[in-house]
């Protein structure tokens, strides 16, 4: 039977702050960003405090390498529809706290983000995406490049060494088995599992370090807590999910149920309405009437009710906004 071994989530926030398993961390980045990496020190940033409800969703660790990179880690469990935004606030906050004050703007360093999502950010079926700064001509389609001056002073080769790379892991978008070394990291971030022939930079002292039979017994209380937790969490989010579900199925029932019922209104109307001008006339004209009304009533009637269930469930604003389509002013208002 294969060993257990712990979430990546919580190795960031009790395991992997420690000096001794920075080998693990680099192992992962390594194969990630396809060069070596080696972690002087972690960091802390004001920019990265978290309200008690987003830090229980959401880990994050930020590591300065030898040559004074820095690497925002972030590791988000629950679904977020404005995480792209965030991955731009975080990263920008990044640089501006780590450029001293009248230091020139040559010394911005640069700032990989590594994003681990598990839930569906976007429309797309890869599980790593790669988000890398270029400035292509308009009309040449050539890539804008450094002079020789730049390369120089800068000592880098192309412009896009200057910006943030962005990196995004869609986890549990990855199927089958790991065939590539850094399959084999995201195979472990997916099912938190290290097989015995996996050998990717990392691994090997990822195997030992991360085994549940390793911790302590006050740690592996505490990890036992964090996993029911998880699995709570997970629990409410797929009740809720599923009732927002059955509720826009319920809406789209009345909606159909509305419009037969004001076509038959309409038909009824045009005829005793058409009699005078034609009965072919009069029943188009009661049929459009009938579906106007039926669909504006069913609709707005059932739109506000789901998006007042929605608000005593507790769902923020922003996911009763996508479900109902309703606008933040009449949510509040409710």
């Amino acid at each position: 039977m294969p060993a257990k071994h712990i979430r990546f989530d919580w190795a960031i926030k009790r395991l992997l702050r420690n000096k001794a398993n920075y080998v693990v961390l680099e192992g992962f980045l390594s194969e990630l960003l396809y060069q070596d990496i080696t972690i002087k020190t972690l960091l802390e940033s004001e920019s990265n405090q978290q309200t008690i409800d987003d830090k229980s969703n959401r880990v994050d660790i930020i590591a300065e390498t030898a040559n004074s990179e820095l690497i925002l880690i972030e590791v988000q469990n629950n679904s977020q529809l404005d995480y792209f935004h965030r991955m731009l606030y975080g990263v920008s906050n990044l640089i501006t706290e780590y450029l001293e004050k009248g230091q020139e703007y040559g010394e911005i360093r640069k700032v990989y983000s590594v994003n681990i999502v598990y839930f569906n950010l976007g429309k797309g079926d890869d599980y790593i995406y790669r988000l890398n700064s270029e400035f292509i001509g308009m009309n040449t389609g050539d890539t804008l490049e450094l002079t020789k001056a730049q390369e120089k002073k800068f000592n880098i080769e192309k412009v896009a060494d200057i910006f943030p790379e962005y990196y995004l892991l869609k986890v549990r978008n990855f199927k089958g088995a790991a065939e590539t070394t850094l399959q084999e990291w995201i195979y472990f971030l997916r099912n938190s599992e290290i097989k015995e022939e996996f050998g990717a930079k990392g691994m090997v002292e990822a195997k030992e370090t991360l085994r549940v039979n390793n911790l302590s017994d006050t740690e592996r209380a505490a990890y036992n807590r964090y996993m029911d937790n998880k699995s709570y969490e997970a629990s409410i989010l797929s009740t809720q999910e599923f009732e927002a579900q059955w509720q826009i199925e319920q809406i789209e029932e009345e909606k159909m149920i509305a419009r037969e019922e004001g076509i038959q209104q309409g038909i009824q109307q045009g005829r005793e309405e058409g009699r005078e001008e034609g009965r072919e006339e009069g029943r188009e004209e009661g049929r459009e009437e009938g579906r106007e009304e039926g669909r504006e009533e069913g609709s707005q009637q059932r739109t506000i009710a789901i998006a007042r269930s929605c608000k005593q469930q507790g769902l923020d604003t922003e996911t009763i906004m996508a479900i109902t389509q309703l606008s933040r002013e009449d949510i509040e208002a409710l």
